[in-house]
């Protein structure tokens, strides 16, 4: 091993097993018939035959990280990015390959992770120190920065367990960042949080790359890449699809999304999230004849739909959509209540969602999106405060002869296309200066 190198993986995979329940076909008459006959064995699920289905999150991964360097990990979802992600902060093992990490490791990944939920603030602060091998003393040297950065003075001595997941990202990011770690590993776990608080981690993660330590971070927000990291890791199915400058990277990435969108599912399925009061579960991209897909024309609207369960009474509970470049660019953000805010007459939806599940659909009209793709980014959220977001569905707008690209004979710039009225007229005729 040479001395310069942080991170060293060779051969990596990492299996899981998928087990599925199935019975014959039969009919409605002998199912009720042995159900009555055998409840016990139904019970236990005799009856059923069982299948096991191998799945690898990962498969031969191999790459290096030198000391001091700043990695983006970027891939569409399934790449294995959180998975790799786990298996470098040691949360868990591979099937096979190895790792060699050389440094103590501060991780923010999925909210709540290395958190006591019966342990205060407070003392999660200490526990996390003593796991990277910090004295108690070196702790108390940092503990003002860690409280000070999270803004969370008034919650150090609650139960972790009563937390909101903001709350969680903040103390988790402030314990990962502080505590002066040698590789410091940040999962896409920041978009959940307001975005003021969003942009001081990017702060904080620059000023660590500056101080020479090891930076991997995943992220969706190209943009973000770009600007912080040195270098890029693109992975695609488990595998590594390219590695070299970021800005290569985002560019191999851009140019995937947008070619393979057509083979890409137009229905993401998510698992709630743990610790939410509410949570996105379902994204439905479909055109206006209701068919799913994510190739849509530039002349007819898109139909999104957006399941989503809440667990708690919520007050002014929002849904929110973004369309983003893939630059990550914000071009526009709607809401479910702009009808309301802007006073077209609509009902005020509810002042507090009850517990339920629930589906919310917006109708971009068309034409609107010039022809190219674009990405999706939907959250919920009470003011700033956001429970949930998720990113990372591509969509693409085809222009075919429209006004959009016949008027000048080719695509117009920019990402708008939607027809303006103009008015011109003749104001004096043969007129000389």
């Amino acid at each position: 091993m040479t001395d310069d190198i942080a991170i060293r993986v060779n051969r990596l995979g990492k299996k899981y097993k998928i087990s599925h329940n199935t019975a014959a076909y039969k009919t409605l008459g002998e199912t009720i018939t042995n159900a009555v006959k055998n409840p016990i064995r139904r019970l236990k699920g005799e009856g059923l035959s069982r299948s096991t289905e191998e799945f690898w999150a990962l498969k031969d991964i191999s790459f290096e990280v030198e000391q001091g360097e700043v990695l983006g990990i970027i891939g569409r979802n399934g790449a294995g990015k959180s998975t790799l992600l786990k298996i470098l902060s040691r949360i868990t093992t591979p099937t096979e390959g190895t790792v060699e990490v050389h440094g103590r490791v501060g991780s923010l990944l999925e909210v709540g992770t290395g958190f006591h939920p019966e342990l205060s603030g407070r003392e999660n602060i200490y526990l996390s120190g003593s796991i990277l091998g910090m004295k108690r003393t070196e702790i108390d040297a940092k503990f003002d920065e860690i409280v000070k950065f999270a803004e969370m003075e008034k919650f150090l001595d609650t139960p972790v367990k009563r937390y909101s997941s903001g709350m969680y990202v903040r103390l988790g990011f402030a314990v990962a960042a502080h505590l002066e770690p040698e590789i410091l590993i940040v999962d896409e776990v920041l978009a959940v949080g307001d975005a003021k608080f969003q942009q001081k981690c990017l702060g904080k993660m620059s000023d660590v790359a500056k101080e020479g330590r090891t930076v991997l971070f995943v992220s969706h927000n190209m943009k973000a890449v770009s600007s912080l990291c040195q270098t890029g890791l693109l992975l695609n199915n488990g595998s590594v699809y390219a590695r070299g400058t970021a800005s290569a990277m985002v560019a191999k990435y851009n140019e995937m999304c947008s070619g393979d969108v057509v083979s890409c599912r137009p229905i993401f399925d998510y698992a709630r999230r743990e610790n939410q009061p509410a949570s996105i579960t379902r994204v439905r991209v479909a055109d206006q004849s209701g068919t799913a897909t994510l190739i849509h024309s530039i002349l007819h609207p898109i139909l999104i739909d957006v399941e989503f369960v809440v667990l708690k009474p919520i007050s002014h509970l929002d849904v929110w959509l973004g369309i983003l470049s893939l630059d990550g660019s914000l071009l526009f953000q709607t809401c479910h209540r702009d009808q309301e805010s802007y006073g077209a007459g609509a009902a005020p939806f509810r002042a507090v969602v009850d517990p339920g599940r629930y589906r919310a659909r917006v109708e971009l009209p068309a034409p609107l999106l010039n022809e190219g793709s674009y990405e999706l980014h939907l959250s919920l959220q009470a003011g700033t405060l956001q429970f949930d977001a998720r990113r990372g569905i591509i969509f693409t707008i085809e222009d075919e002869n429209t006004f959009a690209s016949s008027v000048l004979g080719v695509r117009r710039d920019g990402y708008f296309c939607m027809p303006i009225p103009w008015k011109m007229e003749l104001v004096e005729e043969e007129w000389v200066d």
